[in-house]
């Protein structure tokens, strides 16, 4: 029998070995608790900061995260050319252009229920990509009938494009989250469709740093002309999350809850 209602965790980016460890903790002491039926995490810098690799998304499955999304760093570890086309269960943007490796959305079932996750990138501040607009309206078309829930990973800049995406899709997805700038926003809600909607998960991974680099490397590269190789920095950790209940019946999301914990 399907689960009435299917609760869901989705993670905010994963910034090297620092949030793959709050990632790790955290959901150790879930399962002491309530561990939820389907977990999601953004994983575009779970590698050093920058990209992933093999051994780190084998790492993020293994402690129970069902489905890994990306962004636009994406590519930045060559050797992810060699296995994102057999991980069915790693998403990279689906408005990338037409040949690209990899899938931009995915089903699985989840407590009986059929559930699809979807990662879309922005074009406002961020490397040309298709329209996600007109992208949204593709897959949504695609998966019509094929699940009872859609979930929609939006790796995007601008706020304001994220919001107006998540407007644009209220009713067809039960939430559509925003990712990327490492930042977590305080405007949780539930659209009039039904659609759950947070402009920006957040991060974890390092605390005491800029969005989860070393703060003096950060501060050199805004602050000089020179190149400056940018580096995970050490120290406290956050973890940011959001926790989601999806009614299976309709689709719709009935609760959404920030999680912030350091």
């Amino acid at each position: 029998m399907s689960a009435a209602f299917l609760d869901v965790l989705f993670i905010g980016d994963i910034v090297g070995r620092p949030g793959r460890d709050a990632v790790a903790q955290t959901l150790q002491d879930m399962r002491r608790a309530d561990i939820p039926d389907l977990i999601v995490a953004n994983a575009e810098n779970a590698a050093g900061g920058f990209g992933l690799t093999e051994p780190v998304c084998q790492e993020l499955v293994d402690l129970g995260i069902q489905v890994l999304t990306m962004g636009n760093h994406t590519w930045d570890k060559a050797e992810i050319f060699g296995f994102i086309g057999e991980q069915r269960r790693l998403l990279r943007p689906a408005n990338y252009p037409e040949g690209t490796p990899g899938r931009g959305w995915t089903l699985l079932e989840v407590a009986g229920v059929q559930v699809a996750v979807v990662n879309v990138m922005g074009r406002a501040f961020m490397p040309p990509v298709d329209c996600p607009f007109v992208c949204l309206d593709r897959v949504i078309a695609e998966i019509a009938g094929q699940a009872q829930v859609i979930l929609v990973d939006v790796h995007a800049e601008a706020t304001a494009e994220k919001i107006a995406l998540a407007r644009y899709v209220d009713g067809r997805v039960s939430a559509c989250l925003g990712t990327h700038t490492h930042v977590q926003t305080a405007d949780e809600t539930i659209l009039a469709g039904g659609t759950a909607f947070l402009s920006d998960v957040g991060m974890c991974g390092p605390r005491d740093a800029v969005i989860g680099v070393k703060t003096e490397l950060a501060i050199r590269k805004m602050k000089t002309p020179f190149p400056t190789k940018l580096e995970v920095a050490s120290g406290p950790s956050q973890f940011n999350a959001v926790r989601l209940r999806v009614d299976t019946r309709t689709g719709h999301s009935v609760a959404i809850e920030r999680l912030n914990y350091r």
